[in-house]
């Protein structure tokens, strides 16, 4: 079991060093390549729809087949795939294509895990271990920051990414090798789907804020930090990189708080609610003051990082409401909400600052920006404060 839990959040690790170092490879991909932040923006999108995408038939298939090859393949076929095609990029097109593929590749990792600690281990752990195994998992965004600069600097972007694709496929093997899956639980005369999830009396309350909640995170640590910096800061990579390391450190603090938070809060919902308006006060703030100096932008975006790791809290409130023979659809239908809100975020956020950016104005057009995620996030917040706390 612990071999199982551990190759599944070394994927996830993965999972999230990807869908983060565009940030970091944005001036080098801009120089070699011809990838404008907005192009970027585009194949990060790409990444979080794919993703969402893949959340159905990677939920049917946990509960069919169960983790291990559901994972093991897909990591390996798909993400090992799409990092060799990243690699082998010669512009937009080719990145677009490979975080495409990388994005199908790390559909499953997270899901794995916690298909096995919603079947394998008591319903008042699932908390916990989620928000481990994202705190764990969220070491891939510190990797995707000044370590992935310094690699870039030393190695080249290319052989990075053969590195990368090694090493996917190793963790794919190992997925394989020493994942154990639970015991299949089937319904007798029952013919189970997603949409007798979004049947459960309150489960949907709990959508709107996870589809808005992860997107300003995830926009800003995977894309948008860079651009802002340099425009902002004139950062080059190598300041890009130590700011976003401290805004993923505060993504990997606030995902390992989440499981004492909800201990010490007695509700999974109370620790959701309070990170989600931490996080409208600082997408506030840099709204108000998208120029504001180096150390005060540094610290919002830290704190967004930090108050916006709200994920484990918000899948173990979902968790609550699942019954045991839809676990595998459960736990994919809300990580879908959550992925597909980041996905969409990122593709409308290009159009929505180049509108911006058309008066000439860079702290107009990041100003757009940033209330272009905190509107939504606020709508969120107000319909979820009505959500039950457990099922009735």
């Amino acid at each position: 079991m612990r071999l199982s839990i551990a190759f599944l959040v070394a994927g996830y690790v993965l999972s999230q060093f990807y869908r983060a170092c565009l940030a970091v490879l944005t001036p080098v991909l801009k120089t070699e390549l011809g990838a404008t932040a907005e192009d970027l923006a585009v194949s990060l999108g790409l990444w979080y729809l794919a993703f969402a995408l893949m959340q159905i038939p990677v939920g049917e298939a946990l509960d069919r087949i169960g983790p291990r090859r559901t994972v093991g393949w897909v990591l390996a076929l798909a993400g090992g795939g799409g990092a060799a095609t990243f690699a082998l990029a010669t512009g937009p097109w080719g990145i677009h294509l490979a975080m495409v593929l990388i994005g199908i590749g790390c559909a499953p990792v997270l899901m794995g895990a916690y298909f096995i600690f919603a079947r394998s281990f008591p319903m008042s752990r699932f908390g916990t271990l989620a928000a481990l195994a994202v705190g764990v998992g969220s070491l891939g965004n510190l990797a995707g920051a000044a370590p992935l600069a310094w690699a870039i600097a030393h190695l080249g972007w290319r052989a990075t990414l053969w590195g990368l694709t090694g090493l996917t496929l190793a963790v794919a093997l190992g997925v394989l090798i020493f994942t154990r899956d639970p015991e299949r639980i089937v319904r007798q005369g029952q013919k189970a789907s997603a949409l007798d999830i979004l049947r459960l009396p309150g489960f949907w309350m709990i959508l709107p804020l996870i589809f808005t909640s992860y997107a300003a995170p995830a926009a800003f640590r995977g894309l948008w930090a860079g651009p802002w910096l340099g425009a902002m800061q004139g950062a080059d990579a190598a300041l890009i990189g130590r700011v976003t390391l401290v805004m993923g450190a505060m993504m990997v603090l606030g995902n390992f708080l989440c499981g004492p938070a909800e201990r010490v809060a007695g509700s999974s919902k109370r620790v959701a609610v309070l990170g989600n308006a931490g996080l409208c006060l600082c997408l506030g703030g840099l709204a108000l003051h998208p120029d504001a100096g180096l150390w005060t932008g540094t610290l919002l975006l830290a704190a967004v990082g930090f108050f916006g790791a709200t994920y484990p809290a918000l899948m173990s409130h979902g968790r609550t409401f699942l019954p045991p023979h839809l676990v595998g659809r459960g736990v994919t239908l809300l990580n879908l909400f959550s992925i597909a809100g980041a996905g969409i975020g990122l593709f409308l956020s290009r159009p929505v600052f180049a509108a911006a950016s058309s008066t000439g104005d860079p702290v107009a057009a990041y100003r757009t920006l940033f209330l272009f995620f905190l509107v939504p996030l606020l709508a969120g917040l107000g319909i979820y404060l009505f959500a039950r706390s457990r099922p009735a």
